[in-house]
């Protein structure tokens, strides 16, 4: 990208705030601090034609943890983490919702899925089933977690399921879109196909390099989660997730959100297709990583689950696949700090950025004096 003197001195003079990455940390920052400062220059910073994390890439799960997944998150951490962990997501949901409208994002609460493949597995989780519920209950005022019987003709799948009446889906692309929209009339830029490549912090002010110049902004909000490592000190690993969907299918019946292995696999319907990510835990190593991109191991076990245990009774083909990077750790908690008086950062989602991302953009915006 070639620009004119004009043209850089006009982008790039007089920020306010600069915030790295469009994804919807970024973009709900940038809302936040237009409402709390109409009057500054609040730029956005995104190193792709699109956000390049996995705001744009992920599988559309509104959603804030499965019985399996908080029962694993109470190994490392205790009850009232977990129920904090639970109860921002839950609201970072509303946020969104609130903001947005369901309309927008294509909201739908169909509830949510866990199958287990092996009963034992299941009665073992299940009864755990009422203490989850009594944690959670001062958030959602009834029980979450129930059993229901397998009306989904799954193969190879336990014949009892846990239902969570409470978990939604979206429309990923529509959501960004329209967060994008307000964001944009708001009056806040955003310039595409710029990489911030470092900075300084002088004190009073951030010097900003980047792929096409170094400017000066008052304030630097980094929010680039599954990639922050590239600029940051922080406790932030990328990992990276791969996701298939299915050409269109004649009479699916299948409708809802879906978990499998601790949420290491989850599927869910988009209209007539089935859409379904994971295996991260096949090899946790080589998915530690910002590079996009599919492996053979991964492909073959999607597929295999698939043709084996979703989709045994259907014929289908598999339309497009893809991947995304987020942001992981030892801890779930999201890392929403000022790391000086001009820098800070909203990162480290751990896969949660549809139910937690507004929030955190919000809480980040009100770190900044």
């Amino acid at each position: 990208m070639n620009l004119s003197y004009w043209e850089i001195k006009a982008w790039f003079t007089n920020i306010d705030f600069t915030v790295v990455g469009s994804g919807i940390v970024g973009l709900s920052t940038a809302l936040a601090l237009k409402e709390k400062y109409p009057m500054a220059t609040i730029t956005i910073l995104e190193k792709g034609v699109l956000p390049q994390g996995a705001s744009t890439k992920n599988a559309g799960f509104a959603c804030f943890g499965s019985l399996t997944e908080i029962l694993d998150d109470l190994k490392h951490h205790n009850e009232q983490e977990v129920y904090q962990l639970v109860e921002k997501r839950w609201n970072g949901l509303h946020l969104l919702r609130q903001h947005l409208g369901d309309k927008a994002i294509d909201f739908k609460q169909l509830g949510a899925y866990e199958l287990f493949t092996d009963h034992q597995d299941f009665e073992a989780c299940f009864a755990e089933k009422e203490t989850i519920n009594q944690l959670l209950k001062p958030i959602f005022k009834s029980d979450v977690f129930t059993s229901v019987n397998q009306k989904f003709n799954f193969s190879n799948i336990n014949n009892k399921l846990v239902f969570n009446q409470f978990e939604g889906q979206i429309d990923t692309g529509k959501m960004m879109a329209s967060l994008t929209d307000l964001v944009l009339q708001n009056g806040v830029k955003i310039l595409n196909n710029i990489t911030v490549e470092d900075f300084v912090d002088n004190g009073n002010d951030v010097e900003v390099k980047t792929n096409i110049t170094t400017f000066k902004t008052g304030k630097l909000l980094v929010t680039t989660n599954g990639f922050a490592n590239q600029l940051l000190k922080e406790d932030v690993q990328p990992a990276r997730a791969q996701v298939l969907i299915t050409k269109p299918i004649e009479n699916l019946a299948i409708r809802g959100t879906f978990h499998l292995d601790k949420g290491y696999y989850y599927f869910r319907n988009i209209d007539n297709r089935i859409l379904l990510g994971g295996g991260r835990n096949l090899d946790f190593k080589a998915e530690e990583t910002s590079e996009f991109g599919m492996t053979n191991l991964v492909n073959d076990k999607l597929t295999a689950l698939l043709q084996n245990t979703i989709l045994p009774n259907y014929k289908f083909e598999i339309d497009q696949r893809w991947s995304g990077i987020m942001g992981v750790g030892f801890q779930k908690k999201p890392i929403i700090k000022q790391i000086s008086d001009s820098v800070s950062c909203g990162v480290r989602l751990g896969g949660m950025g549809i139910a937690i991302g507004f929030l955190v953009g919000e809480e980040l915006a009100d770190l900044i004096d």
